[in-house]
């Protein structure tokens, strides 16, 4: 009898989460040929972090044509930027044309996945029942899990509290006295949203962003036409988006200090609309610009300069029924609160519950940052790999570009196995995964994320970048287009016990096959 015979899933793959990521991943295993796979995500329908983030003003600040697929073009976007209803229709769309529908399953949000070292696979439990597959591909995305920080009175907050990825659509602000609480990407979206219908907004500022106009435009019908009856075009318009980003990679990852022009156009954009000197002061950065994530709004500032807004440079302190009281001492009475204080990027919640080949957690192996061969890859987790996994992330580009890297790199691994036979399960060696982390951290110290006198969600608890990479998409692809057999260790199914005397008792025969432990294969290859 099967498993599935005997009531137990097994499949191939387990693909989780489901956007751009995990639908990335679905469609890449159905050009490799593999069907034998299911997406398993924790919500109601796809879309990730783009279903999620819902708030008003939610629009992506990566220009559209280079923010979608290579292999799924879209020669319909109907702005240069794309607002998040679009973004979120595209990824529906790529799940229909692709035919992903019948792999996916919601509402089935992955509580536990243990690696089975006697069966060679990864035993599964889900909200929505239990399986087991061969391989694993962690798609959760780093702007999944929001982070509220701690503050104290919070509880006892009699009115309106919700963060940003968490978007109450039912509460009414007209009028209202609202707190905004953080001034990173989503908030500088918020803000000028919600400011003409509040009644007073306060934004708590702990540290002012570089903020850069914010180019978009409606694209033309006359455009569209064009990409939709030349497809070369659309390439050739996001071949020019990437070739740009390519080039100004640079002035981040090795020439910091030749950044201080981009920050003369940042400080002029403010000053055209901010005239008033103590909130210019208010509103400048004191690092670099590049070393926390520039941000795009043109009508940031202005909504920062009309009469019912005041910025307080200062962070939240506590809370006293509904006064805020920030580290300055300032104090503003509201009816609500909006987070916009950013996601857990760095302790990911998905390493909680996966519990690899020592039984420990990923959150355990990863307590003091971090660290994945070729941000895929954990030592002591056999067949997990991870999209968008640490030092992927990109400052300036389109992680599209990355996620496909990535994909490569999925596609490959699978390859290896097929080429291997039989059960066979591939674990990164350790010294594998220090020499690529090693050569990563070198690369950092020079880069404006790490010098550039500011701390950003990009680093960890003890200071170190596991969130960035130092360098172009071009020399990501380079470094996953294969997978190096040599830097992981092949893991073979144990051997069946031998047949024993009739005098040994059970008890003695359940020692001998625990004695058989975890055979491997000790042959290196190359790739």
């Amino acid at each position: 009898m099967t498993e599935r015979e005997q009531g137990h899933e097994h499949v191939r793959v387990a693909v989780i989460g489901s956007g751009f990521g995990g639908l990335g991943a679905a469609v890449r295993l159905r050009r490799e040929g593999i069907t034998d796979f299911v997406v398993l995500e924790r919500a109601g329908s796809v879309g990730g972090t783009w279903r999620d983030n819902s708030y008003p003003g939610c629009a992506c600040d990566v220009p559209s044509h280079l923010y979608s697929f290579s292999f799924a073009p879209n020669p319909d976007w109907p702005r240069t930027f794309s607002g998040q209803e679009h973004i979120r229709a595209y990824l529906e769309h790529v799940t229909d044309v692709f035919g992903l529908r019948t792999h996916l399953r919601f509402d089935s949000e992955v509580r536990r996945m243990t690696w089975n070292a006697q069966l060679l696979r990864w035993d599964i439990e889900t909200a929505s029942g239990s399986l087991s597959a061969d391989v694993v591909v962690s798609a959760t995305g780093p702007l999944s899990d929001p982070k509220i920080p701690d503050i104290p009175g919070l509880d006892s907050f009699p009115g309106k509290v919700f963060h940003s990825a968490r978007w109450d659509h039912d509460y009414d602000l007209t009028g209202k006295r609202v707190a905004m609480v953080g001034t990173g990407a989503s908030a500088i979206q918020i803000v000028p949203a919600i400011q003409p219908k509040v009644g007073r907004l306060t934004l708590f500022q702990r540290t002012p962003p570089w903020v850069m106009p914010r180019v978009d435009r409606g694209i033309s019908g006359a455009e569209r036409w064009v990409h939709q009856r030349l497809p070369f075009t659309g390439k050739l318009r996001r071949g020019l988006l990437w070739g740009i980003r390519e080039l100004q990679v640079q002035a981040f990852t090795k020439h910091p200090n030749e950044l201080g022009f981009v920050e003369q156009l940042a400080k002029h954009n403010m000053a055209r609309a901010i005239k008033d000197p103590a909130l210019r002061a208010k509103l400048t950065p004191d690092y670099r610009i590049g070393c926390k994530r520039i941000l795009l709004s043109s009508e940031y500032y202005p909504a920062l300069a009309r009469p019912n807004v005041d910025v307080v440079a200062s962070g939240l302190r506590e809370i006293r029924g509904n006064t805020l009281v920030a580290a300055d001492g300032s104090a503003a009475e509201v009816d609500a609160i909006v987070f916009g204080t950013g996601f857990r990027v760095t302790d990911m919640p998905i390493a909680e519950r996966v519990v690899g080949a020592d039984g420990r957690t990923l959150a355990e192996s990863w307590k003091d940052g971090m660290a994945a061969l070729r941000g895929a890859s954990a030592a002591g987790f056999p067949n997990w790999m991870t999209i968008i996994g640490p030092n992927t992330g990109l400052g300036n580009s389109s992680m599209i570009l990355m996620i496909e890297s990535q994909l490569n790199y999925m596609a490959d691994y699978l390859r290896q196995l097929n080429v291997l036979g039989g059960r066979a399960a591939l674990d990164a060696r350790p010294s594998a995964v220090h020499a690529w982390n090693r050569r990563v951290q070198e690369r950092m110290e020079r880069t404006v994320w790490n010098t550039g006198g500011c701390t950003s969600w990009y680093l960890d608890a003890n200071g170190r970048n596991s969130t960035i990479w130092p360098g172009t998409t071009s020399e990501f692809r380079r470094a996953t287009r294969r997978v190096d057999l040599a830097e992981y260790e092949v893991l073979r199914a144990p051997a069946p016990a031998p047949e024993q005397p009739a005098k040994k008792t059970g008890r003695q025969t359940e020692q001998t096959e625990q004695k058989t432990g975890r055979q491997t294969d000790k042959t290196e290859a190359t790739a």
